[in-house]
Order: C-alpha cells, then sequence, then structure tokens
C-alpha cells in the first residue's frame, strides 16, 4: 500500500497495483456493475477498452500533441492555452474535448481518442449504467496531473435529470499511486448540496462553493477511495458523487487518461445546473458526440483566434454572462 494525503487533509493509504488487496470490481458482470454504481456512486470496469488502442492513443498525442506550441482549448479553465509541462516534463494543463481538436495538425491524435471514447464496449458498458443509450457531451486528456479539487461534476454539468449524468475516466496506462490518482467519496452521491447560483456561483464564489465541499466531506465523514487503475480500465462515477484527484508525489510519472461524460439520450443537456444547451451533436461509431467548438469549422478558429488576442475581455463577458444566467 502507499500512504499519501486525501482532500480534507487525512492521510490514506492507497494500493499500488490491482493485485495488493482484494479487488471487488473482479467478480462483477454487468448487472453487478450497474448495482455497485447505483449503491456506491462509482463503479471500476477493469479490461473495458483494448490495450493496443490505449497505447495508440497514447503514442499519438506524444508524436503530435505534445510538440505544438500553439492554443488549445484546456479543461480547467475552458480557455486556449499554450502547453504548460510539470517538473517531469508532462502537459499539466488537461486537454478539453478531443472530438474538436484540428484533425488537419492532429489526424492520428483526434482518430485514435475518438475511437477510445467511443469504444463500442463502452457504449455498452454507459448504456448498462444509464438504463438507456448514452450521448457523449464532454471530453479530456491528461498527461500531467493538475490536482484536480474535490468536486461534483453536476456543478459544472449534467443530464437536465439531475444525477444522470456518468463520467468515465479511461486509463491509458498504469497509474502509479503518486502520479495524480484519480479518487472518489463512496455514496457521496446521496448528499444534496448547494446548487450553482447566487452565493455559490462558478463566475464570482467558485472559492466558496470548493470549501463546502471539503466541510461536507468531514461533517459525512466521507472515506476517499482511490483504486489502481490498469491500462483499458475505466472508472465509471455519477455526476453527484465526488471526485478529484491525489497530488502529485511522484513526479517523474506520467498519467495519460481520456475522460468523457455521457447523458442519457433522452434528455437535455444542463449548464452550470440552471442552462438547457443545445448539442452540436455527430454520430461516431454508432453514439452522438457533442463538437461545441470543433477547429475543423474556419468560424471556431476565428473565435479561438480572438480569444487569444484579447484574453482579458473574453473572460470576464463570459463570467458576466454566466453571472446573469445562473442568477
Amino acid at each position: 500500500m502507499f500512504t499519501i494525503t486525501a482532500p480534507e487533509g487525512k492521510p490514506i493509504a492507497v494500493p499500488v497495483a490491482v493485485e495488493d488487496g482484494s479487488d471487488p470490481y473482479l467478480r462483477l458482470d454487468p448487472a453487478g456493475h450497474r448495482a455497485y454504481y447505483e449503491q456506491h456512486g462509482y463503479v471500476v470496469w477493469r479490461g473495458l477498452v483494448d490495450d493496443a488502442r490505449c497505447g495508440e492513443t497514447k503514442a499519438a498525442f506524444v508524436r503530435e500533441v505534445k510538440p505544438y506550441s500553439g492554443f488549445l482549448y484546456r479543461q480547467a479553465s475552458g480557455n486556449p492555452e499554450r502547453h504548460v509541462l510539470t517538473e517531469g516534463g508532462h502537459v499539466l494543463n488537461s486537454i478539453l474535448n478531443v472530438q474538436d481538436l484540428d484533425a488537419s495538425r492532429f489526424p492520428s491524435f483526434r482518430a485514435a481518442s475518438l475511437a477510445v471514447i467511443t469504444d463500442r464496449r463502452l457504449q455498452a458498458a454507459v448504456e448498462s449504467l444509464l438504463g438507456e443509450r448514452g450521448v457523449l457531451v464532454q471530453s479530456m486528456y491528461f498527461e500531467g496531473n493538475p490536482s484536480t479539487w474535490a468536486h461534483q461534476d453536476t456543478y459544472y454539468l449534467d443530464s437536465a435529470d439531475i444525477g444522470r449524468m456518468v463520467g468515465a475516466w479511461i486509463a491509458l496506462e498504469d497509474i502509479e499511486p503518486g502520479a495524480g490518482r484519480f479518487y472518489v467519496y463512496p455514496r457521496s452521491h446521496r448528499i444534496d448540496m448547494a446548487r450553482n447560483g447566487g452565493d455559490f456561483d462558478i463566475a464570482f464564489h467558485h472559492d466558496r462553493y470548493k470549501r463546502l465541499v471539503l466541510d461536507l466531506i468531514q461533517s459525512h465523514g466521507l472515506e476517499c477511495h482511490a483504486p489502481a487503475l490498469r491500462r483499458g480500465d475505466v472508472m465509471f462515477w455519477n455526476s453527484r458523487t465526488i471526485h478529484g484527484s491525489l497530488p502529485t508525489v511522484q513526479p517523474r510519472a506520467s498519467r495519460s487518461s481520456l475522460t468523457a461524460h455521457f447523458i442519457p439520450a433522452s434528455r437535455p443537456f444542463l449548464q452550470y445546473q440552471t442552462i438547457e444547451k443545445p448539442l452540436r451533436l455527430r454520430e461516431v461509431n454508432g453514439i452522438p458526440v457533442n463538437h461545441p467548438k470543433d477547429q475543423n469549422r474556419r468560424v471556431n478558429r476565428v473565435v479561438m483566434f480572438i480569444e487569444t488576442r484579447i484574453p482579458d475581455a473574453f473572460r470576464l463577458g463570459k463570467r458576466l454572462a454566466i453571472k446573469l444566467l445562473t442568477s
């Protein structure tokens, strides 16, 4: 076991490898996966994605994306940024929506990552958890660890039927325990929390929400779990489940992974628990995939260009618009 500090400041022991402890996920069949997910707010599906496909995606990132010196949309900020590297040489600011990358610049990576997040076995697993066909609304690619704060996805995005969105964290390599292991707080999906807006709006009071989550972890006595994940393993979690990434204490280790968020096909997409947002869907490998800012389209490249030239004004405008819509 490996000792590391959880978000609330407590030391926890996490498994170094799957073989380190009794693994409850290996025994689960599809019905068992769903029952575990509904009870705990998350579940791990071992070996769901093809090992070779994971390796191809990671190699394409290193070959095409990592040397790129231009701007890409990033997960943490939603803004176009250049790469920021960790002391271990890994890209820290994770990429937002791999399906929207310019195919002329990143042909192999876009195709390989799309093949992973639309994988037929992954689709079937999502459908079993949702109880119906899924729609892929957002994706991310991680190499380094941004040490994501403890949060619920529903604060940012969800199905209009709150709590019906499923997240999937897909390990593209064996994840070391100190590389920024993905964690969850089991059964936290059953806790009512403050809604986005007012004193807890994302535009101007995001820090209040972050503090609230930590307070709830402590007041409810929740325990942090960070399962060992091998290449091809997928962790699924409910949009109301508190989760994030542990701190990096092995800086030479990467955490190459893809994240995808799915909502039921029968329900609208909700942002900030307030805005029903239309999706720009295209079918990929048999599943509808949202393309909010597809860089294959000239108009979206122009918008990104403007964002990079007047970033402060553009970002203030976005914050004011979000404040208005969530008030």
